[in-house]
């Protein structure tokens, strides 16, 4: 061994046997702070769960069955961590702010369920103003409390900037080579990650780590993912920002009607919707024959057809756009506003209709929790909701209630009811999948060379269920014949059944599911349903083409004799020029498709942006239009929350 100048070669011998020593225990430092940022994942991962779902019950189970993602959520923590103390440069540095943000959200979704039956949402944010509001009736109500609350909040924030100065001092420094090392490890697998976070799109490497989002039920989707999985689902859905030029000003220059309200009185017809769940018209399939016709009835009162701004699910955003006029077009994609943005009184043909003295009532014979129902349908006015837990027993075919049960209970609540009324129902039978079983007996014979035994069971069940629907329409329409007062009956089907092969076997789509982006004609053919809008007095609407389910309400409220600010004149001037308001393209009366119109960087029709404003205005806005056209909300809203 060759010594330096000077130095001993004792001296040189001990000073190469320290080395290694000191590079095993800067390894073995290293390793122990990752093992305990894993560690605190973990106990962050627990606390929260513990929150969220008030017991401890259950989150065992989620961290530690194999078929629940909890130890991925732990993983993807951990790395959070050590990525960002490699930023703050100092082991354990982030926790102090990562870990209160992390269990914060989970004590107030804790909070939440206290009153409401739903966790947190990031959209609650949106509502902050509203939150805000009720401090000053808190400080009131409980004046100590608040006060305890404001003084914990500030001994808190306090407590923890102390900690912040303090962790800069004590906590261990991480090297050049420790700081490197964490990031290159940490964001390729947190970027790779985020990649998979899209709800609206299948992820196999997501399904094989058991993260399933279920953004039709969120209770489940919450205990399933787990808090922080579940809330970061949501995260898109938050970001509802107010559309260009949105203000007072704007909302003034809005043109109502061009008639007042007051000339048309109305006729006090009695209305009901009906909304089948996955009606189609199965005979469009080209290589498939089916006989005899499965909806002679519909196609004999036919209107047109719905273009559906959804394909073999999401029923909750049709109902929406049916129920308020509004449209998906302006908010998320893949957002759901029955789950995260109908959180104050909204305006809807319920709320028109019974400022116009008629009895509202929504029919669903299923659980009144699916897709939030129960509490939507409180703040969209109506003022009661049947479902499965107060209807009485009714026949089934298979697991759903048969659309002639329904059917019946609809004639006889409203045979009970002496006020005219406004009826909204949402069918059942029609749900996949279609199982060969399902029904005693086909009535519908299904030829077709091109499908599989599999797959012609599957189009005999679901053809059956349609011949069903039809034969229900037609019930009603007998029915509704035989009365003195105008009943006024719409049907549409919310969207194209989950048929899977049947579509590509004939070849009627080139996947199992339709696109979001093709030519008018194509996007037709993969989402338009059947339409029958009819009166008993004045017989079927014909020809009002392929239109959006926002298109709806005016079609109603002129057919009943009424005419309404937002109804009959905003919406009957777009729907003069628009038949389709999709996010995806727009589509005039002749067929004229503007794709990407929101995106595209052109100018936008002004109907457009003030249908935009206006919808804006009344779910995230300031209200500044909701005297001039939607008059039958000020009461509500001035009403005192019960």
């Amino acid at each position: 061994m060759i010594s330096e100048p000077g130095m001993p070669v004792k001296a040189l011998s001990h000073k190469g046997k320290a080395a290694p020593r000191a590079l095993r225990s800067t390894a073995l430092r290293a390793v122990v702070t990752l093992v305990n940022s894993f560690v605190l994942a973990l106990l962050t991962i627990i606390v929260t769960e513990w929150l969220a779902r008030e017991t401890l019950s259950g989150v065992s189970d989620y961290l530690f069955s194999a078929s629940r993602p909890g130890m991925v959520a732990v993983l993807v923590l951990f790395l959070v961590f050590i990525a960002a103390d490699a930023l703050f440069g100092r082991a354990y540095q982030s926790a102090l702010i990562l870990v209160p943000l992390a269990i914060l959200p989970a004590f107030l979704s804790m909070q939440k369920q206290q009153y409401l039956s739903d966790p947190l949402y990031p959209s609650d944010m949106l509502f902050g103003r509203q939150i805000g509001e009720l401090v000053p009736v808190m400080f009131a109500a409980r004046p100590l409390a608040a006060i305890g609350l404001a003084l914990g909040v500030l001994a808190l924030l306090a407590l923890l900037g102390y900690l912040l100065v303090l962790g800069r001092r004590h906590f261990p420094p991480l090297s050049a080579v420790s700081k490197l090392f964490r990031l290159l490890l940490a964001l390729p697998l947190i970027g790779g990650f985020l990649s998979l976070m899209d709800p609206n799109s299948f992820s196999y490497i997501r399904d094989r780590l058991n993260i399933v989002p279920m953004m039709w039920d969120q209770q489940e989707n919450y205990r399933h993912n787990g808090f922080l999985l579940a809330f970061a689902f949501n995260v898109p859905m938050a970001n509802v920002q107010a559309p260009g030029g949105y203000g007072p000003e704007a909302i003034a220059d809005i043109a109502p009607e061009r008639l007042p309200a007051t000339f048309f009185g109305g006729r006090n017809a009695d209305v009901i919707m009906v909304m089948s769940e996955s009606l189609w018209d199965p005979t469009r399939l080209s290589n498939a024959k089916l006989s005899p016709d499965p909806m002679p009835t519909i196609r004999a009162n036919s209107s047109g057809n719905l273009f559906s701004p959804e394909f073999g699910g999401m029923t909750a955003n049709v109902e929406f756009e049916a129920l308020t006029g509004f449209s998906n077009a302006f908010l998320p994609y893949g957002s759901i506003p029955y789950q995260q943005y109908v959180r104050r009184p909204l305006p809807s043909l319920a709320t028109f209709f019974a400022s116009k003295g008629y009895t509202t009532r929504a029919f669903h014979p299923f659980q009144s929790w699916f897709w939030n129902r129960a509490n939507v349908y409180q703040s969209l006015g109506f003022q009661s909701f049947m479902s499965e837990e107060n209807m009485p027993l009714m026949d089934k075919r298979g697991l759903f209630t048969s659309d002639e049960a329904l059917t019946k209970e609809i004639i006889r609540t409203a045979d009970q009811t002496r006020k005219p009324f406004f009826f909204f129902a949402v069918t059942l039978q029609g749900h996949g999948p279609y199982e060969k079983n399902r029904y005693a007996k086909n009535t519908i014979d299904v030829q077709s060379a091109s499908l599989s035994p599999e797959s012609r069971d599957s189009l005999a069940t679901y053809a059956q269920g349609v011949r069903e629907a039809d034969s229900s329409l037609k019930a009603l329409m007998d029915w509704a014949k035989t009365r003195r007062r105008e009943t006024i009956i719409v049907l549409f089907g919310d969207h194209l059944p989950p048929l899977g092969n049947v579509y590509t076997e004939t070849g009627y789509m080139p996947d199992v599911v339709a696109t979001r982006k093709a030519s008018v004609t194509v996007m037709k053919r993969e989402h338009e349903t059947p339409l029958v809008v009819w009166s008993s007095k004045r017989g079927v609407q014909k020809d009002l083409g392929s239109i959006s389910p926002s298109q709806l309400p005016h079609y109603v409220v002129r057919l009943a004799g009424y005419r309404h600010a937002f109804y009959t004149g905003v919406l009957g001037r777009l729907s003069e020029r628009y038949a389709v308001v999709d996010r995806h393209q727009l589509i005039e009366r002749n067929a004229r498709a503007h794709p990407d119109w929101a995106t595209s960087g052109e100018p936008v029709d002004q109907l457009i942006r003030d249908y935009r404003h206006l919808q804006h205005d009344q779910m995230f806005g300031e209200g500044f239009g909701t005297e001039r056209f939607f008059p039958e909300q000020v009461e509500r809203l001035e009403a005192p929350a019960s």
